[in-house]
């Protein structure tokens, strides 16, 4: 058996030991990230984070917020605006003051990491530290072994996620009917254009080349749905988004939101879809703000072309893909 001396050393190398520990448990961390299809590194995670929680930051208050170096927040900064998930703006009084806030793009992965991928990582993480007991150097070496036996990027993936995106398919109708009555009919009343399009999914949406995605809970089922309806030329409407009410408080609605506003990028990208909008009515106040963080804007061309379809319509909103 190959000779380990940085444990066999104990305390004279504990900090390497450490150090050793949590680049492994990075490592699986980074895997289980890219089998989920993020580019994203874990180390660029905590500044996410800190902009999701506290808004936007100058660079010398997040150093302070994650108590790390400035140029280890620089160089991840860096990495994070050539993603697209961050942005620094320039002040406008103080052409030196730089503040980093999330885009669109960023607000839409965090809402999708935090009940999935980080999900998954700390349940992983938890039932991996659970067993541990005694002495700190006891400690380090049962995770080091179970690591060595099962790899974090396993214990992730064999962690189901709280909230998944399901396609969607005949079987799955009647929810996209019910959960949508609920909440219209909650609100506002169910007018002639909604009882078609909940009535009839597949020949008003699917078959005209629109998609419907589902939010599935693990414990609740089918609990949100939202649609891409096309509208001709290219355009298409994200309608009839809504959440069981029995869901609500976990994050569903911006989880699915980003959802489908993935989708609709990758319409756009193979050039099925090249306008996005919503129409909506300023009672919808949560879902408004809900639009805006994942980029929405208010349009008054798009409530002049399509405003009139709903008469509960009074507010209009795009999507810059």
């Amino acid at each position: 058996m190959t000779a380990d001396i940085i444990a066999d050393l104990g305390p004279l190398f504990l900090g390497s030991r450490l150090k050793r520990l949590a680049e492994r448990l990075q490592a699986g961390a980074s895997k289980a990230f890219r089998d989920a299809g993020h580019d994203v590194q874990p180390a660029h995670m905590p500044l996410l984070a800190a902009l999701d929680k506290f808004g936007p930051m100058t660079v010398g208050a997040m150093v302070e917020t994650l108590g790390v170096s400035q140029p280890a927040v620089t160089r991840n900064l860096s990495a994070l605006v050539g993603l697209g998930l961050v942005a620094t703006i320039i002040g406008a009084k103080d052409r030196r003051q730089k503040t980093i806030a999330l885009t669109p793009a960023g607000a839409a992965l965090l809402a999708t990491v935090k009940q999935t991928i980080w999900t998954q990582t700390h349940q992983a993480v938890e039932a991996l530290c659970a067993p541990l007991t005694g002495p700190l150097l006891d400690q380090v070496t049962a995770l080091e072994a179970a690591l060595a036996v099962t790899p974090l990027e396993t214990r992730i993936a064999a962690v189901p996620p709280s909230l998944e995106i399901v396609p969607f398919s005949d079987a799955l109708a009647t929810h996209f009917e019910r959960i949508n009555t609920e909440w219209i009919t909650a609100m506002y009343t169910l007018e002639a254009t909604d009882r078609d399009v909940l009535g009839n999914p597949r020949a008003r949406i699917i078959d005209r080349g629109g998609d419907i995605l589902f939010a599935r809970a693990g414990d609740l089922g089918i609990v949100g749905a939202g649609a891409l309806m096309p509208s001709g030329d290219g355009a298409f409407e994200l309608t009839k988004m809504g959440v069981l009410a029995a869901a609500r408080g976990r994050k569903v609605g911006e989880f699915l939101l980003a959802g489908v506003i993935a989708r609709a990028r990758r319409m756009a990208a193979s050039g099925t879809l090249r306008e996005l909008y919503l129409l909506t009515n300023t009672k919808s106040e949560a879902a408004i703000h809900l639009y805006e963080k994942l980029g929405f804007t208010h349009s008054a061309n798009i409530m002049a072309r399509f405003g009139s379809r709903y008469e509960r319509c009074n507010v209009a909103m795009a999507f810059a893909l």
